[in-house]
């Protein structure tokens, strides 16, 4: 049973439960209205005798079914080949869940220094998205040079689906209570039990029955939700000259500037030089995405004006801008 809820008086006469919120540790709590969803949930979805089954694994399940939904139409929308999305999302799945999962441990290195073996045993719930990105794009530059495809076009076609993966497997984290942010007194906060805090937020001084915290994995949920969909709607409409590529970049920067944003909430991650990692990665990453698109939309085109590379440009599958124009999603009624 929770502890009751102090109590403060209203403006006009009635009695709301209060909560505290943190300022530094060890500081007395002052109080706001409790107002957090008050619900901390169990990490096993399903017990199957010995083997449990974890909603982390079930949310990364279900995100990288609803990716391949996503691959399948858009790879049909610009004219490719949906037959080779099967074996290459097994592969690219596996090299992002090493690189995720080698991401995780140097992060969290204190909690695998003394068990090892935490690092290969399941279950494996940390992965850390750079991690992945960077195994998950040399993987697919390998197949796309296998199976000699223009890497510029099926980037593009992979965009959404990385968005859709970010939207649903982030609930993940959710069920482990962790990528949480400071205590909070919005109406979303989310309740965090004491033995999943970081050492900033102690339940000595922000007790599990009246604290809500951040619910930082609920916002890249949403952002991977919209960005999802304005990658497709993008694909379908064009409203805008795109060179393949484009949406790809745009899923890079858009995630970078959501990542370093979010980054800044959270407290005892992986720093260099007092600067949280995944904010270094997120400036190179988005940085570099911008630099990229910048310069392929400023190159001259045969004709001599400027906007885009020059429509003769051979492709590593062989075909021209002007065959993959071609190949593009066309505006539809």
């Amino acid at each position: 049973m929770r502890p009751q809820l102090d109590a403060t008086l209203d403006g006009d006469g009635r009695t709301r439960p209060t909560r505290p919120v943190a300022g530094k540790p060890g500081d007395r709590p002052t109080t706001l209205p409790a107002t957090m969803i008050d619900l901390t949930p169990d990490p096993i979805a399903l017990q199957l005798g010995p083997l449990p089954i974890y909603w982390y694994g079930v949310a990364y399940a279900v995100g990288l079914a609803l990716s391949y939904v996503v691959l399948v139409r858009q790879a049909r929308r610009f004219g490719q080949d949906p037959e080779l999305i099967t074996n290459g999302v097994i592969v690219i799945a596996i090299a992002a869940l090493i690189g995720g999962r080698l991401y995780h441990v140097i992060d969290q290195w204190q909690l695998y220094r003394d068990d090892l073996l935490r690092i290969v045993m399941p279950p494996y719930s940390g992965l850390g998205v750079y991690g992945g990105l960077l195994t998950g794009t040399l993987a697919f530059i390998l197949l796309v040079r296998h199976h000699r495809v223009s890497p510029w076009v099926w980037a593009d076609v992979v965009a959404p689906a990385l968005f859709t993966m970010q939207a649903i497997g982030r609930w993940g984290n959710f069920f482990n209570q962790e990528l949480y942010g400071p205590p909070t007194s919005l109406p979303w906060g989310i309740a965090i039990d004491c033995a999943h805090r970081v050492a900033a937020y102690p339940c000595e001084t922000l007790p599990e029955a009246t604290t809500g915290f951040q619910p930082l994995f609920l916002y890249e949920s949403v952002s991977g939700v919209v960005g999802a969909l304005f990658l497709i709607w993008l694909s379908r409409r064009r409203p805008y000259r795109l060179r393949p590529g484009d949406q790809i970049l745009i899923f890079f920067i858009w995630y970078a500037v959501v990542r370093f944003a979010l980054e800044s909430l959270r407290t005892g991650n992986w720093v260099i030089g007092g600067i949280p990692t995944a904010q270094l990665m997120s400036v190179l990453f988005a940085l570099g995405a911008f630099l990229v698109l910048l310069s392929r939309h400023r190159r001259p085109k045969a004709d001599g004006s400027a906007g885009g590379e020059p429509d003769g440009d051979l492709e590593p599958d062989g075909g021209t801008e002007a065959s993959m124009d071609a190949a593009r999603p066309r505006p539809r009624d």
